[in-house]
């Protein structure tokens, strides 16, 4: 399990330091860096599929998302009065977390130089890369570290580090180039945990929205991000036995059940209501429906990743689904970690969340992690410097 998840420089985030539970909770209103934060894992995640950068590029480049206010906000605490001043670091996005087993760091920064005439100029560089154990990064718990070309891994014998390259190219994460489980099982471990990590973003519930179509079923432990494989997904819960898919519809939706049927080899879903004289197929379900049944399928699936973090998935449901999906929510986190970003009162007191500067006197309870700004900067309701997870950012 995750404990802590560090961001800093990227958006709203100048430097945040959260602490995890196996159910987390962020809220906050408008503007106050839930997405960012959100954003923030996925490019975390990012790193381990080697997309990084792309990813970063499709967001406009590392300057359009790095943190715009002042490299220090003291003064402007102090005085009241937001003022540029000269920077003494250099530019940089930097991620990372910590588990019970490995953590990992990741800095990204500008190119120095991207060759003559090279049309890649703005890509973003990564900088240093770091994987430990731990909850800090530390000299003596750093298992591999990567500055700019050269990475090196910790030596068997324990003494020091042996040289795994001089010459690493800049856009190439060491996850992607020498994570092989014989050699460095640690850079495995990080990047399989990384590509494992499921976000889903509310789902297209429109005329021509994938799960609506009918399509070709293969046994589907995971549903995809955008939801094509909904009937298949469902198919593979019930064929795994499990009960709760049927008891979250039946609650739901006034004891209806849920099946999928078989069409030229197309597999297509029914829902099945009382006092309706025959299913209801996925392109005539409401868009509220459809959608609970897309949250379900996430939520129970026969494959639970590491983490699965959810970003408003009480969108378009009626308030009496709200109860409901906060019971999917709480058996999926009975399997894996769950971070959900919600602006939903009923949601939150649904999941009876407490507040993060409470988490630590009431073990296992869902944490609410309330975000607010402050000169620009997002910033959590009770977390202090006492309660604040231990972190090290390093130096370049």
């Amino acid at each position: 399990m995750l404990h802590t998840v560090a961001i800093r420089g990227y958006r709203s985030l100048r430097d945040i330091v959260l602490p995890l539970a196996g159910l987390t909770v962020v809220t906050g209103a408008n503007g106050t860096g839930k997405s960012s934060l959100y954003r923030a894992l996925r490019l975390l995640a990012d790193c381990g599929r080697g997309e990084v950068i792309g990813s970063l590029a499709r967001e406009g480049g590392l300057e359009s998302v790095l943190w715009a206010g002042p490299e220090q906000l003291s003064g402007a605490r102090r005085t009241g009065r937001v003022e540029g001043t000269t920077r003494s670091g250099p530019v940089s996005l930097e991620m990372g977390f910590a588990s019970e087993d490995f953590g990992y760091l990741v800095d990204l920064g500008l190119p120095q130089m991207a060759g003559h005439g090279s049309l890649f100029a703005l890509d973003p560089e990564i900088k240093r890369e770091a994987v430990f154990v731990g909850p800090v990064m530390r000299a003596g718990s750093t298992l591999v570290r990567r500055t700019r070309d050269y990475a090196e891994a910790s030596a068997e014998s324990g003494r020091g580090f042996d040289k795994l390259s001089q010459a690493l190219p800049a856009y190439r994460s060491v996850l992607a180039e020498y994570a092989h489980p014989g050699a460095h099982p640690e850079l495995a471990a990080v990047r399989d945990r990384l590509r494992n990590w499921r976000f889903y973003d509310g789902f297209r519930a429109d005329a021509a929205a994938p799960s609506r179509q009918r399509n070709v079923g293969t046994r589907t432990p995971v549903l995809a991000d955008d939801g094509s494989d909904l009937a298949a997904a469902i198919q593979t819960i019930i064929e795994a036995g499990f009960d709760d898919l049927q008891r979250a519809v039946a609650d739901a939706f006034d004891g209806a059940t849920v099946s999928v049927a078989v069409h030229d080899g197309l597999f297509d879903l029914a829902l099945h209501q009382h006092g309706m004289l025959r299913p209801l197929r996925a392109a005539e379900l409401s868009d509220g429906t459809l959608r609970f049944l897309l949250w379900a399928a996430a939520l129970l699936s026969p494959q639970p990743p590491s983490l699965m973090v959810l970003n408003e998935p009480e969108t378009s449901l009626h308030p009496d689904l709200v109860r409901p999906l906060a019971s999917l929510i709480r058996a999926a986190a009975g399997q894996t970690q769950v971070v959900v970003v919600t602006h939903s009162k009923g949601l939150l007191e649904f999941l009876d969340t407490v507040p993060v500067g409470e988490a630590a006197d009431q073990d296992g309870a869902a944490v609410e992690i309330s975000l607010y700004k402050d000169l620009g900067e997002t910033r959590v309701e009770g977390l202090g410097m006492l309660n604040t997870p231990p972190w090290d950012w390093g130096k370049r």
